[in-house]
């Protein structure tokens, strides 16, 4: 009697803390569904909402190391890359498919080393007013990475504003913002990985001629990502659609079978060194181009199925980033943050698109749409997480202020993406009335089919 007494206190003693977190979590997720649905209304993106929510809310005593978060968000991209590929309507960017790739991967390129390049200067002794507290200023290296964690454009959150003026945008305009806000996410990705390999590496290298061999080295390896994962996302979207078609008998099971297929993808596509965002991307475009024995099983089923999943992993990204930022912490980057973000918007995104006006079939006018519609997302806050991980081993870094720049990194990378959202989020529906653009007559292309 005595000893089943004690076993109900401790499982009472047990129970109670996991009660208390389920409902915490169930309460949060309300509070998410509930923001998502009303920040629209009142003009600023629905991520943005969820993301401050997670700010106000702000639980510092959450049990959750860096390098947990940054594997959680890992899984959260895989998932999004998975939905963007499926997402892709090839027949939809007909006609301008060499520019969407060029915009999203020398976009981001360009725009992640003029930004680089902009925070290397607001770090620097010429504008020491602007130091983040006791760091005097910001390595080159650190200075890169911050930068190529903003490298992309967040699909979500451009499309959710492409809603307000989608009647006032030519609809191949939005074809081409959603097409490049699903690309560059992979491209970034890659990129980061690059600039991480020759930053982080170098600095165990220690010298000059080292560095140009580490830079060759992490050329090479990068080439060789991007090759590798396409060829595992070509073979696997075929596989893949063999297995819809044989192991798929109704529509219940497509959620399943689509999920075991991203992460199987994912997995040997980094267990044989090669990029497993792309070929997680390039399999979800097999599979959204591929037509299937069932007539209940198409791409839309499939995008259907999943965006219940795609939704609460982006919503999760933000809400988490939320929760773990200290707000404190970030009164020190406010400055450099801000400056960094409008840095962004007024000079290294415009120029990353504009550069290609020449091979652009867009006017002028549609490409200063497509300028200022380069909002900062998920994929900046995931990997801001990595990065904090990183800046400790970046060359050149004063061991005394490791703690304190990781810190302000990541603090940042949070503000621009608040400040990007919101202007950019606000602002976007004016502009588009501003700029008077025609939406394309229906009869003309099939590039809206």
């Amino acid at each position: 009697m005595v000893l089943a007494e004690v076993s109900s206190d401790q499982m009472n003693a047990l129970d109670f803390p996991i009660q208390t977190h389920l409902l915490f979590v169930g309460v949060l997720f309300l509070g998410t569904l509930t923001i998502s649905r009303f920040s629209p209304k009142i003009g600023i993106p629905a991520i943005l909402g969820v993301l401050l929510l997670g700010l106000s809310i702000n639980v510092s005593t959450l049990d959750i190391t860096r390098a947990q978060a940054a594997n959680f968000q890992l899984l959260g991209l895989a998932l999004l890359l998975f939905y963007a590929g499926l997402k892709t309507d090839l027949t939809a960017i007909r006609g301008f498919f060499e520019y969407g790739i060029l915009l999203a991967v020398g976009g981001v390129v360009v725009s992640s080393l003029i930004l680089g390049s902009v925070l290397w200067f607001l770090g620097s002794s010429n504008a020491g007013a602007l130091s983040l507290g006791g760091t005097e200023a910001i390595p080159l290296g650190a200075a890169m990475l911050i930068a190529a964690c903003l490298g992309s454009t967040d699909a979500g959150a451009t499309l959710s504003v492409l809603r307000s003026v989608r009647r006032k945008v030519p609809l191949r305009l939005q074809h081409l913002l959603e097409f490049e806000s699903s690309v560059n996410d992979p491209s970034a990705l890659l990129f980061y990985g690059l600039v991480v390999g020759i930053f982080v590496t170098a600095g165990a290298a220690g010298s000059v001629s080292s560095l140009e061999s580490t830079v060759l080295t992490q050329v090479r390896i990068f080439l060789q990502q991007i090759g590798a994962g396409l060829v595992v996302g070509f073979v696997f979207g075929y596989l893949a659609r063999f297995v819809v078609n044989y192991l798929v008998e109704e529509r219940s099971q497509l959620l399943l079978v689509a999920m075991s297929i991203a992460f199987v993808v994912y997995g040997v596509a980094t267990s044989l060194g090669g990029s497993g965002f792309i070929a997680i991307y390039v399999t979800g475009l097999f599979l959204t181009s591929s037509v299937y024995r069932s007539p209940e099983i198409n791409h839309i089923t499939i995008q259907e199925v999943l965006l219940p999943f795609n939704t609460m992993a982006e919503i999760t990204i933000f809400l988490v980033f939320g929760l773990l930022v200290y707000p404190p912490d970030l009164i020190d980057a406010l400055p450099i943050g801000i400056l960094a973000a409008f840095g962004l918007m007024l000079v290294a995104r415009p120029i990353s698109v504009l550069m290609f006006q020449p091979f652009s079939p867009f006017s002028l006018k549609e490409s200063l749409l497509v300028s200022w519609c380069g909002l900062r997302g998920a994929v900046p806050l995931a990997l801001s997480h990595d990065l904090s991980l990183a800046i400790p081993r970046v060359r050149g870094i004063d061991p005394a202020i490791v703690d304190e720049l990781s810190r302000n990194a990541e603090s940042i990378i949070f503000i621009v993406v608040v400040v990007n959202l919101l202007v950019q989020g606000i602002s976007l529906p004016y502009l588009a009335r501003v700029l008077g653009l025609v939406p394309s007559p229906p009869a003309k292309p099939g590039l809206a089919s």
